[in-house]
């Protein structure tokens, strides 16, 4: 019951925490992006004669860092949402990686069958403290549940095999919010940098149309910056998104990983106390 105890209290501690790292890394990352498009890509030194907003220089890092403060003020935003995509990937791939536990999860869950085949509950439930991560808890929770249902009186075998698929219920039900959370952030980058690709991109062609209606000739630097601005923005915004969709194809595709492996070994872990004691 103790070590119950400090488990719930160590997945509600990781809940808080995700649930408040959305609270402090978005404003913080929006911070930096405003100063690194204001003392890094705005710098003078990107910029012939130290004119901040005119030419960039001919060559070298300096020339893109220029090229793309030149992007105008858009790219602040969509700097924002560069960095917060990266923070929340790298705090998902942390997460995710110490739920897979150690080792293959389809090894384990093989292992712990035949342990449960052999009648060792005791070997499989060290198992689960080896593997550790989100499907070595649920199947420590589940066999736990499996010896307490093997000396519980005053029960039939199918109230013992619902108590037992109840706690595979509750225990799935504690680890996968944990899996999934953020998640949600990815997923509206996807969309939303592309949104702020395009007001990048609507900005930089009205300056460029409105240097085209000067009378007179048109004003071709006007022209240029416009373009420029049009694209920069365009390329910045499309490239967040396809990463952000990248990142949520490959962290839902190893959550339902996760899952799979937890439904599968919960299932195990039933069908085998059903046939034991029936």
């Amino acid at each position: 019951m103790a070590n119950a105890a400090q488990q719930t209290a160590k997945k509600v501690e990781n809940t808080k925490f995700n649930s408040n790292f959305a609270a402090w890394v978005i404003p913080t990352c929006i911070l930096v992006g405003i100063l690194i498009y204001k003392f890094i890509l705005g710098s003078p030194s990107n910029f012939e004669g130290g004119v901040v907003g005119g030419h960039p220089i001919a060559e070298g890092a300096g020339h893109y860092l220029g090229l793309v403060y030149m992007g105008g003020v858009i790219v602040p935003i969509l700097l924002s949402l560069v960095l917060i995509n990266l923070t929340v990937a790298i705090e998902r791939f942390i997460t995710i990686s110490a739920a897979s536990g150690k080792g293959s999860a389809q090894a384990f869950v093989a292992k712990v069958r035949s342990l449960l085949n052999a009648g060792n509950v005791d070997a499989a439930i060290k198992e689960c403290d080896i593997q550790k991560g989100s499907v070595a808890n649920v199947v420590k929770s589940t066999l736990v549940k499996y010896k307490e249902m093997e000396t519980a009186t005053g029960m039939d075998v199918d109230q013992k095999v619902l108590a037992i698929q109840k706690e595979v219920e509750e225990s799935t039900t504690l680890e996968l919010p944990m899996l999934e959370k953020n998640l949600v952030i990815t997923a509206t980058l996807a969309s939303v940098s592309t949104l702020f690709a395009l007001l990048g991109t609507v900005l930089g062609m009205i300056k460029a149309f409105s240097a085209l209606g000067n009378a007179g000739a048109p004003d071709s630097a006007a022209l240029a910056v416009g373009i420029s601005e049009a694209l920069i923005n365009t390329a910045l915004g499309i490239g967040n998104s396809a990463i952000a969709a990248v990142f949520y194809a490959y962290f839902t595709t190893r959550i339902d990983t996760i899952t799979y492996a937890i439904d599968e070994a919960g299932y195990s872990i039933i069908q085998n106390f059903a046939a034991k004691h029936k």
